[in-house]
C-alpha cells in the first residue's frame, strides 16, 4: 500500500508545481483542472504523510528499544503501545479514502415517496417520511422544494417528488432507496391492533445537462389546467405540464407552480433524474456481470427499514442495525441510521477491492 501512497503523493507535489507554472496559469481551463485535481486530493495527502510520520516514528522507537538505556526503554515501550494501536485505524482510514469516488456524490437530490400497501394509513406514513428527510435537510441547511404532490383529504400523501439541494445531499440519502415499514396503531383503530404498510421511497442523484442529453425530438410535452384545492390559476390557465419522453415511455407531470414554464423546467428537472438513474444502472449492471454481487444497489424494492411506533424503535435490516429513538428519528435525527448504513456499504467496496 505504500508504495500506492507514495505515487498519490508526488503525484500531489507534481500539480503544486503546476498551479505555479506560468504557462498553466496563462491557460484558464487547465488551472482549473488541475486546482480541481490538486483539491481533491489535499485531505487524503495530509493522510497520508500523518501516516508516513507514525511509520517514522514507529521505526525510531523500535530502534530506541534496542538501545541499553532502561528508562529510555520504558518510555519507548509505552510509546510503541501507543503506536501500535494508531497503525491499524490510520491504515483502515487511508483505504477508505482511496475508494473510487462516486461521481454522482456531489450531486443534489430528487426525493420520490409513494405510498405502497396500507391504504390510508400508507399515506400517512408517506407524509411523515416527507417530513422526517424535511427536517434533516434543514439541519444540513440544504434546501427542500416540492416538485409534485398528491395529498389524500384525511393529510396523508399518496406520491411526493421533491428536489433537495445541497453539497453532498446524494452522498448521505443515496442508500435510502427502498420500502420503508411502518407498525403503528391507526387513530381509526378502535381495538387497538397493531397494522403494518409502508412507502416506497427512491432517491435519484439530479442530472445536469452535462451528464446526460435529452433530443427535443424524443419529448412529447402536453399542457393542461392545473387541479386541486384552488386558487387564481386552478381549471382556469394550462399551466400544468406533462412530458413524456417516447423512447422510454417515461411520463413526468408538475403543476404546482402558476407559471408553465416553472412547471416546464421542474418537470424536465424529475425527467433528466429518472434518465439518468436508468443510464447510471445499465452501467452498473454491466459491472455486475463481472463480479459475483452488486454492492450498494439501492434497490427499491427491497424492504430496508421499520418504523415501530409502539417500541419507539426504527431497525435498519441490512445491517441489522436498531435504535430506540424512533421519535427522534421522525424529527430528522437520522445520522445514527446514515452513519452506520454508510460505513457497512464502504467496507463492503473494501471487501470487493
Amino acid at each position: 500500500m505504500l508504495d500506492k501512497l507514495i505515487q498519490i503523493e508526488d503525484k500531489y507535489d507534481n500539480l503544486t508545481n503546476l498551479l505555479m507554472d506560468p504557462k498553466v496559469l496563462s491557460v484558464q481551463s487547465e488551472f482549473q483542472k488541475y486546482s480541481r485535481e490538486h483539491a481533491e486530493l489535499q485531505e487524503l495527502v495530509e493522510k497520508i504523510r500523518e501516516y508516513k510520520r507514525m511509520l517514522s516514528e514507529l521505526e525510531s522507537t523500535e530502534e530506541l528499544l534496542k538501545s541499553g538505556d532502561s528508562e529510555l526503554k520504558e518510555l519507548a515501550q509505552a510509546e510503541l503501545e501507543e503506536l501500535k494501536k494508531k497503525r491499524p485505524l490510520l491504515e483502515s482510514e487511508l483505504k477508505l479514502m482511496m475508494l473510487p469516488v462516486d461521481p454522482r456524490d456531489s450531486k443534489n437530490v430528487i426525493l420520490e415517496i409513494r405510498a405502497g400497501t396500507g391504504g390510508e394509513e400508507a399515506a400517512l406514513f408517506g407524509a411523515s417520511l416527507l417530513r422526517m428527510y424535511t427536517k434533516y435537510a434543514e439541519s444540513k441547511r440544504w434546501r427542500v422544494e416540492l416538485i409534485s404532490m398528491n395529498a389524500t383529504g384525511l393529510g396523508g400523501i399518496k406520491e411526493v417528488v421533491a428536489s433537495i439541494q445541497g453539497k453532498g445531499a446524494y452522498s448521505k440519502l443515496k442508500y435510502e432507496s427502498g420500502v420503508h415499514r411502518v407498525q403503528r396503531v391507526p387513530s381509526t383503530e378502535a381495538s387497538g391492533r397493531i397494522h403494518t404498510s409502508a412507502a416506497t421511497v427512491a432517491v435519484l442523484p439530479e442530472a445536469e445537462d452535462v451528464d446526460l442529453k435529452i433530443d427535443a425530438k424524443d419529448l412529447r410535452i402536453d399542457t393542461f389546467c392545473s387541479s386541486g384545492a384552488g386558487g387564481q390559476s386552478v381549471n382556469t390557465t394550462y399551466s400544468a405540464v406533462r412530458i413524456v419522453h417516447v423512447p422510454t415511455g417515461l411520463v413526468v407531470q408538475c403543476q404546482d407552480e402558476r407559471s408553465q414554464t416553472k412547471n416546464r423546467d421542474k418537470a424536465m428537472k424529475v425527467l433528466r433524474a429518472r434518465l439518468y438513474e436508468i443510464q447510471m444502472e445499465e452501467k452498473e449492471r454491466e459491472r455486475a456481470q463481472q463480479r459475483k454481487s452488486q454492492v450498494g444497489s439501492g434497490d427499491r424494492s427491497e424492504r430496508i427499514r421499520t418504523y415501530n411506533y409502539p417500541q419507539n424503535r426504527v431497525t435498519d435490516h441490512r445491517t441489522g442495525f436498531t435504535l430506540h429513538k424512533l421519535d427522534q428519528v421522525l424529527e430528522g435525527s437520522l445520522e445514527e441510521l446514515l452513519d452506520n448504513i454508510i460505513t457497512y456499504f464502504n467496507a463492503e467496496r473494501l471487501k470487493e477491492l
